[in-house]
């Protein structure tokens, strides 16, 4: 008896490793696994749909095609349309912002099976720009895997208007949807309001918070999820903030990106903490040690690039070393840290960015 029941322990425990097998398996997203280019093709009215900037973005009809590995292009018909609010509504960019929008029938068996809605982020003004913010989500990615991974194509236009313009192919690149990248992290999605920076784990919320002033990134927020999405195992569990949308950082040095104006800051490029007020510093120790150990990855992220132009790759690795060099400098980092906690200072600035 006790050798039967030996063998059913050791038969079940092999179907739940083969159960978690197959769902680990089954979560994943090969697009957003291969760090190739990959070349896509997309028809249809460019001319409605990039001149589609105001009000409620609406769906037009396109069809897509892909260079898969066996140098097939598999195609499909699929709606786009335009999103987003400053690189949309502004009419700052050359390229607004997409949405691709797949039916799931029309992509089994390609490379966006069990896609539904995909972000396809655009060069707004010029490619060396759209690869920097390109190169932030990487490095994100880095830090922790509660992040929106990223893939990298090379799209191809092919304008049907009735007077169709010529484009060159355009770097662009696709954003993981919000949906998979938390079943990915076996979590959900949080719709729940009204959630106060306090409420996110502190070593989750300085990892998200340090990554911001490592980027120089102050177009964020908790309360009105400015460019924060939030995820977490159950609605008994606290939520993590993932963050996205980059291209307002210093690091990345768009030519249109201004820092608000309530912040009082004089350039983008110039670095502000924006976590709340927290006296004792040795609760940063952790997460300044996380970013220590991820130094040379971080570093060899921008040096090892092929796509990244030299002028981008040493303007990066400059803007590594001041924040290195301040958060291994205690006096410095305990005054950057420790802004929030001012009365007369700006660190307590929520940003409801231009949602309606």
């Amino acid at each position: 008896m006790k050798i039967q029941v030996k063998v059913r322990k050791v038969i079940s425990i092999g179907v739940i490793l083969l159960l978690f097998s197959f769902y680990a398996t089954a979560q994943r997203d090969p697009l957003f696994e291969s760090e190739e280019i990959l070349e896509i093709s997309m028809k249809g009215d460019f001319d409605k749909l990039f001149k589609d900037t105001q009000g409620e973005p609406q769906y037009f009809d396109f069809s897509l095609s892909y260079v898969d590995n066996s140098q097939n292009t598999p195609g499909f018909p699929l709606k786009v349309r335009t999103r987003g609010h400053f690189r949309r509504e502004m009419n700052i960019c050359t390229f607004p912002p997409l949405l691709l929008n797949f039916s799931k029938e029309n992509v089994l068996n390609t490379i966006f099976q069990n896609q539904d809605k995909l972000k396809l982020v655009m060069p707004c003004k010029g490619e060396k720009f759209l690869l920097r913010e390109f190169y932030v989500y990487k490095l994100y990615n880095l830090i922790t895997d509660q992040s929106f991974k990223v893939r990298l194509v090379k799209l191809t236009i092919e304008d049907l208007s009735p007077k169709p313009k010529e484009y060159e192919p355009i770097f662009a690149f696709l954003i993981e949807d919000e949906d998979r990248m938390a079943e990915r992290n076996q979590m959900a999605s949080v719709d729940q309001s009204l959630i106060r920076p306090e409420s996110i784990p502190i070593p989750d919320f300085l990892r998200m918070a340090v990554f911001q002033y490592l980027i120089g990134n102050t177009d964020w927020s908790i309360q009105y999820r400015q460019n924060i999405k939030l995820i977490n195992v159950d609605k008994a569990s606290l939520p993590v903030a993932v963050p996205y949308d980059f291209d307002h950082a210093g690091i990345v040095e768009a030519p249109y990106a201004k820092p608000a104006p309530e912040l009082q800051m004089l350039s983008v490029t110039e670095r502000r903490y924006r976590g709340y007020c927290m006296e004792d510093m040795q609760v940063f120790d952790e997460t300044i040690a996380l970013y220590n150990s991820k130094k040379e990855a971080i570093y060899n992220l921008y040096s090892d690039s092929k796509i990244l132009d030299e002028k981008s790759i040493k303007s990066a690795t400059k803007y590594l070393d001041g924040f290195y060099e301040l958060v291994n400098n205690p006096k410095k980092l305990k005054s950057e840290f420790q802004y929030p906690c001012l009365e007369e200072g700006t660190g307590n600035v929520v940003i409801k960015g231009l949602k309606k």
